[in-house]
């Protein structure tokens, strides 16, 4: 059984979830993670929502890093959804450079920044902290199906 750790509200996944440069889709090597991911909704069933964050590194313009960081979460939710995951359980959401984790006017600041997160919204159906499930970004919608 995998060991999960939430710290400071975010799941700690192995590895990273990768993109290629400009690119919504992840890579073949980020499906590690997201295999963890998978398996912690498996196995905490009492977690009935989680927010997938897309972050930007800064280097864009805002309105082009918003949308791709929409699109990444999307993207995200998909392969999540590809590998056995819950639609119902998942929230995607885009959070441009809003959320800046170091300093952007570096290449190592901006790498650090260009992340994806997976935060726990909702407990048994209620919201964690009665915060908004979106965490304050944007919703990336799934197309009808």
């Amino acid at each position: 059984m995998p060991n999960f750790t939430v710290e400071e509200g975010r799941l700690l996944v192995p590895g990273e979830v990768t993109f290629d440069p400009g690119q919504a889709g992840p890579t073949a090597e980020s499906d590690a993670a997201l295999r963890h991911v998978v398996a912690f909704l498996a196995a905490r069933e009492t977690v009935t929502l989680l927010r997938v964050e897309a972050h930007g590194d800064g280097a864009g313009a805002s309105d082009d890093e918003q949308k791709l960081t929409e699109a990444r979460a999307l993207a995200v939710v998909v392969r999540l959804l590809e590998l056995g995951a819950d639609e119902e359980r998942l929230l995607p959401v885009g959070f441009g450079a809003t959320k800046p984790v170091a300093d952007p006017s570096t290449p190592a600041g901006r790498a650090k920044n260009r992340r994806i997160e997976f935060r726990p919204a909702a407990l048994r159906g209620k919201p964690i902290g009665n915060m908004p499930l979106d965490g304050g970004g944007k919703v990336a919608r799934l197309p009808k199906r």
